[in-house]
Formats: structure tokens, C-alpha cells, sequence
């Protein structure tokens, strides 16, 4: 090989498989994910989680081509991380639909607990910045919110169809119900650093569902 060749060869930028390029990329998803948990969108700077994963800040544009693509990103990884945790639970078919949704809410607050009440929901620190978040963002949690808003009322259809709640009930309207008021008692027990508002919201949500 001539001298010019391997210089050639090192100029532009460095092939993937040989820097790591998939676990840095990772890595650096990882990392955003817990901040914007902890600490939302507003308040976390991107120097912050590059310094954390060791990524130099002009690295950053070769594993995201824009900020804004790297928090749509981060929207994504939890929406399908989330996603899997919810169904784990509604799903379980070894338990009554009702009791599904509450195993859900107490493996919530576990988590909550375990890490101090620091970490709370990406989606929901996100919504209450929606002023100053892209319109793409904007789309993209109610989107997010709806999924798992959907994937809620299959649960509570089939807590109706086996006689749980009321054939009246209206579980579309109990689901929204549910994240709405779930999601403020999050952000409350974050504030607090108690469990206490998730305890409450729970206890209220199913002892006033229509039997």
C-alpha cells in the first residue's frame, strides 16, 4: 500500500463498525432518555449528556443529524419502551383485567421509589413544555398519549366484558380519565418525592369506576 493511499484512506469520516458507531449512538439515547426523565427538555443541555457518555460536541452531528432529530428520538425509544411495560402488565393474562392496571400503578410507584422520586415520565415533562418544544414534538406525544391511552381501554373493555365494570361503562372516556389524572400525580410525586399522590389517584380511580 503506498504512502498516499493510507493517507487517503484515513481522510473524511471514520467507518461505523470500527468506532463503535451503533453502542455510542446508544449510549448517547441512553443518556438523554434519563435526563429528559429527570429533568425535562428546558433543562437539560446537550453538553450535559455529551460529556456524560464522553462524545465530543462536534462528534454529536455524525450520530444525529440534527437536535431536534435527536429528541424525536428519545420520544421514540420510551413511547416503545413504555409501550412493552404497559403491555406486560394489561396483558398478563393470569390476572383479572382490573387488577392488571392497579399491578401497574404499584410496579410504577416501585420505580418511582427506586430511584428517589427523581425520574418521572419523558412524555409527560415534555407536555408540560409543549410551548417551547418543536410542532413535530407537539404531534408526536399526543400521539404517544393516545397509544397508550388505546392499549388502556382494551384493558378496562376487558374488565366490562367479564362482568368487572359496569356494561355501561364508558372505558374510552375512563382511560383518558386515567392518564390524565396519572400523569399529574406523577409530576406531583416528583415534586414531593412521596408516593403518596400515586396512591391516592389510584385509590380514587378505581373506587369510583361504575361496577
Amino acid at each position: 500500500m503506498s504512502q498516499q493511499t493510507a493517507v487517503a484512506r484515513r481522510r473524511g469520516r471514520p467507518a461505523r463498525e470500527h468506532e463503535g458507531y451503533g453502542d455510542t449512538r446508544e449510549a448517547l439515547v441512553r443518556a438523554g432518555v434519563v435526563a429528559l426523565t429527570t429533568k425535562g427538555f428546558s433543562s437539560t443541555g446537550l453538553d450535559e449528556i455529551l460529556r456524560g457518555v464522553g462524545v465530543p460536541k462536534g462528534s454529536f452531528y455524525h450520530y444525529f443529524g440534527s437536535k431536534e432529530a435527536f429528541g424525536a428520538e428519545l420520544i421514540d425509544r420510551y413511547a416503545e419502551y413504555f409501550a412493552r411495560r404497559l403491555d406486560d402488565f394489561l396483558l398478563d393474562e393470569q390476572e383479572p383485567p382490573l387488577q392488571r392496571l392497579r399491578n401497574f400503578t404499584s410496579d410504577a410507584e416501585s420505580a418511582m421509589a427506586r430511584h428517589g422520586f427523581e425520574r418521572g415520565c419523558l412524555v409527560g415533562n415534555l407536555g408540560q413544555e409543549s410551548g417551547a418544544l418543536p410542532e413535530s414534538y407537539r404531534t408526536r406525544l399526543r400521539q404517544v398519549f393516545d397509544d397508550w391511552q388505546q392499549r388502556t381501554a382494551r384493558c378496562l373493555e376487558a374488565a366490562r366484558a367479564s362482568g368487572e365494570l359496569a356494561s355501561a361503562a364508558d372505558c374510552q372516556r375512563l382511560a383518558a380519565y386515567f392518564w390524565i389524572g396519572w400523569e399529574g400525580a406523577v409530576l406531583r410525586a416528583k415534586l414531593e418525592r412521596d408516593a403518596a399522590p400515586l396512591r391516592l389517584f389510584a385509590d380514587m380511580f378505581f373506587a369510583g369506576l361504575p361496577r
